[in-house]
């Protein structure tokens, strides 16, 4: 089979779909990750000024 501009054109298209696909979720990954760094953070800097209240 030979392959044909069309068909080179759909398998390029499919293979950046699956590449883009797959970026989605690591770029999702890292701000969820993100996010509950910055959580974290936030909590343990807020820690110290509950103490010195009491």
């Amino acid at each position: 089979m030979d392959a044909t501009p069309l068909s080179a054109l759909v398998l390029t298209v499919v293979f950046s779909a699956i590449a883009l696909y797959f970026l989605y979720f690591v770029i999702r990954a890292g701000v969820r990750d993100g996010i509950l760094q910055a959580d974290k953070r936030r909590s343990e800097q807020a820690e110290p000024s509950r103490r010195a209240d009491f």
